[in-house]
């Protein structure tokens, strides 16, 4: 029962990593296709627009030029939940969210020397799924932690 109930969480988990992927890369492919980097597509003006955007650095743009930093840092992190994986809290499905996130993003990292960003609200920089489904899973995450561990006094 053990074995069926981690091998059927093993799928859960391989579902989302690859449906992240597979949404993130599909979306970027689109964007990279159809606008020149620059080019901004108002979907609801002045609220929601897609911009394409280019980042070799971090959140918000920080230490860019630093591509192979966050390459080497990216594929620790992954080597990381994939040794630790036994050991991670449940539901391990959200790592699974986190991990396609990083893979997405590793991709653009490698083969475009950059990621691909192009969700704008205005109010907030240009981010991808990828990014999206990093922020969410580490989100949902912490809020699980503190969860149990209010539950444990």
């Amino acid at each position: 029962m053990v074995k069926k109930k981690l091998n059927f969480l093993n799928k859960i988990n391989f579902f989302f990593l690859a449906f992240i992927i597979v949404l993130d890369q599909v979306s970027k492919f689109l964007i990279r296709y159809f606008l020149e980097v620059g080019d901004s597509v108002p979907v609801i003006k002045d609220f929601f627009h897609i911009t394409y955007v280019t980042n070799s650095g971090a959140t918000w743009g920080l230490f860019s030029g630093n591509n192979f930093l966050f390459i080497i840092i990216s594929v620790l992190v992954i080597v990381f939940f994939i040794l630790e994986y036994r050991n991670l809290p449940e539901p391990k499905y959200i790592f699974g969210i986190i991990l396609g996130g990083i893979f997405g993003n590793l991709i653009d990292r490698i083969f475009l020397g950059h990621v691909v960003d192009f969700i704008d609200f205005r109010f907030w920089p240009v981010f991808n799924v990828a990014d999206s489904a990093i922020s969410v899973g580490v989100f949902v995450f912490v809020l699980m932690y503190v969860k149990k561990e209010v539950e444990k006094r």
